[in-house]
């Protein structure tokens, strides 16, 4: 990916914006110029909380080329407070602590490099919710 290509995607990968459809109330993501539910036009940008709970995941042990170095990690998929589902990796979890129900939040977080000098590639992860003082008492 050149620098420019990544610099004009920067807030889909930062980001979660979904899309909301006018005619039927559903919640896109990631955004699709036609409501998957209603056919209509779904072009409303809806800002998502990125909080939400681990639907279904999967630990890669044997990672594609490139991410070796990162294995073993877990992929999940996580359903969205707002319905979607997103998927994505997990990070700050072993994979012998993640489990379906698990609540996650959206964390911004490098995914790879292109070699040592190259360009730094961050996108959205999800980690365990963090528990607050006020929370624990």
């Amino acid at each position: 990916m050149t620098f420019a290509n990544y610099w004009r995607t920067r807030k889909q990968r930062l980001n979660l914006l979904g899309e909301s459809c006018p005619q039927c109330g559903a919640i896109l993501f990631p955004p699709r110029d036609v409501c998957p539910k209603c056919s209509g036009p779904a072009k409303t940008p809806k800002p998502l909380s990125g909080r939400g709970t681990v639907y279904s995941f999967s630990t890669l042990y044997s990672a594609p080329q490139g991410f070796t170095q990162y294995a073993p990690y877990v992929v999940a998929v996580i359903k969205l407070a707002e319905g979607p589902l997103v998927t994505a990796q997990l990070t700050d979890v072993s994979p012998a602590e993640v489990q379906i129900g698990m609540p996650v939040e959206m964390v911004t977080r490098k995914v790879y490099e292109e070699g040592e000098a190259g360009l730094i590639h961050y996108s959205f992860k999800f980690r365990p919710v963090l528990q607050t003082a006020a929370q624990i008492a």
